[in-house]
């Protein structure tokens, strides 16, 4: 088989890792990605505390990473013209807009006051620094940035002085203006290391994420038409909280990779329906795999016109450096919409605030990354324990997604009587009614037929002056007759008299 054509025999659904040809970059976690034309750019992240400058670009036709070398552009950096490299940057985003990847926020050694918006033009291999107007945010770094047609909106994160963030900013990419943006109801928690993802260019989505002690799991909806926040209830499959995670959006699904607690990273690819809100667990890795570490980036490119996923990085008490691609199986998006929440459900968000407040402070995941000489000389006994230990946490988190199964049944279950009960309750008042406009409609016939009664007796009465009136009428034309016979005879008897008379006179 062509290299080129490695990806026609992938599995559908399934995490496979990449083998490359050549060297690979350097491994990190807290990077950024994208991918331009079939080709996955990796820029900046960590490795051992120190923040990263490079640019790498890996070619998934033929399977080869390359470096990009960048130069300045000094007619565009705004003073910045004397330095010669990328600036290091860690925890920072990364919009595709055009052929420029745009760079926004993220931790480094600059001593800027406000956030640092830099490009990398991909044609020309020149970067600089964009320069902002308006309100522009302070800088911070663990922020979210999520492109909606000409704009980036910026959510969250955590600035300088180490203060959790839940504001949310949006910059026009046309004018390159900040604006903040006035919200409503209650904001998700202050937090940083979250994932965001937009849904029919209205709904801004967020997802997991930390405080300084707290790893959440909740899911909050910011309605950009109304400006109203929202925390709706979601179905499926357990979601357990996480920091440090990678998301993309493909259609109506929402694919969300790695992440962690500091204890334990999060070895499930989620994906969330964004239409029915209803979770799933699409693949599942083994615990120490480089997909189950926190800081990884996960990004969505085409090949012969399908669409892949390829995961980078992250740390998970080992700096990873490996591709793993995905073919996701297309699904059904023919779905209903429902986004509408309880009214209470947004008080969730405060709750979880002042619990947050209340715990120590966050590990960080840097202070992991230490080896243990003693586990690295390994004796046989000890490892024996630790693979038990895994294979004993595996067992119990599927236990764990069994009984989350069976409990999202069971509430889908009450939520179902529920609905049969109001049903129910809404039916039988109707039947109350009818039977009322019954009761009424009875009397009101009864009524109706006691004046038909009236009006038949009525009748009948009216029947018998009618015979009578027929029955005078009859006497008197047998009266009338007589009486025109008994003139009739009058008048004859009267003129034969006259007649004899008058004869006698001739």
């Amino acid at each position: 088989m062509e290299v080129s054509n490695w990806h026609n025999d992938l599995t559908y659904d399934k995490w496979v890792p990449i083998t490359v040809s050549g060297a690979r970059p350097p491994a990190r976690y807290k990077h950024a990605a994208a991918v331009v034309d079939e080709k996955l750019y990796i820029v900046g992240g960590s490795r051992n505390g120190r923040h990263l400058s490079d640019v790498q670009v890996f070619d998934s036709r033929s399977l080869t990473w390359s470096s990009l070398k960048l130069k300045a552009d000094t007619g565009k950096d705004n003073g910045n013209s004397s330095q010669e490299n990328l600036p290091a940057t860690s925890g920072h985003s990364m919009i595709r807009w055009g052929e420029k990847l745009l760079i926004l926020g993220g931790n480094s050694r600059g001593s800027y006051d406000t956030l640092t918006v830099l490009y990398i033009d991909i044609g020309t291999c020149q970067f600089g620094v964009i320069k902002t107007s308006g309100s522009v945010p302070v800088p911070r770094v663990g922020q979210s940035a999520t492109l909606v047609g000409s704009r980036v909106i910026l959510f969250g994160g955590e600035d300088r002085s180490r203060k959790l963030l839940n504001d949310v900013h949006v910059l026009d990419l046309e004018s390159m203006t900040w604006d903040i943006l006035k919200t409503s109801q209650t904001p998700p928690a202050p937090r940083y290391d979250h994932v965001a993802a937009m849904h029919g260019e209205r709904y801004l989505m967020i997802f997991g994420g930390c405080s300084h002690s707290v790893f959440f799991n909740d899911l909050h909806l910011l309605d950009l038409q109304t400006m109203e926040w929202s925390q709706p209830q979601s179905q499926g499959d357990l979601v357990s909280p996480r920091a440090g995670h990678a998301g993309i959006t493909i259609d109506e699904s929402w694919f969300i990779v790695g992440g962690g607690d500091n204890k334990n990273g999060c070895p499930e690819t989620l994906v969330l329906n964004m239409s029915n809100l209803v979770w799933s667990v699409l693949d599942v890795v083994k615990q120490k795999d480089p997909l189950s570490s926190e800081g990884l980036s996960l990004c969505s490119g085409l090949i012969d016109g399908e669409t892949y996923l390829f995961s980078f990085g992250g740390y998970n008490g080992k700096y990873s450096n490996e591709v793993f691609v995905m073919r996701p199986k297309a699904k059904n998006t023919l779905r209903p919409k429902i986004f509408q929440s309880p009214a209470a459900a947004a008080a969730a968000a405060s709750v979880t605030s002042a619990y947050a407040l209340s715990k120590s402070e966050k590990l960080d995941f840097t202070q992991l990354d230490v080896t243990n000489p003693k586990s690295s000389v390994n004796g046989h006994h000890q490892d024996d324990i630790s693979v038990k230990i895994e294979a004993i946490k595996e067992e119990k988190r599927l236990l764990e997604l069994s009984i989350a199964e069976v409990r999202a049944g069971n509430s889908k279950l009450g939520g179902e009587i529920h609905e049969v009960n109001s049903t129910h309750a809404e039916l039988t008042k109707e039947l109350q009614s009818v039977q009322g406009q019954l009761v009424a409609e009875r009397s009101r016939c009864f009524n109706l037929e006691a004046k038909i009664s009236e009006l038949q007796k009525l009748l009948e009465s009216m029947q018998s002056v009618e015979d009578q009136v027929q029955a005078l009428r009859q006497k008197k034309s047998a009266f009338d007759q007589e009486m025109e016979h008994a003139a009739t005879a009058q008048r004859q008897s009267s003129g034969g008299v006259w007649r004899l008379f008058g004869g006698s006179e001739k």
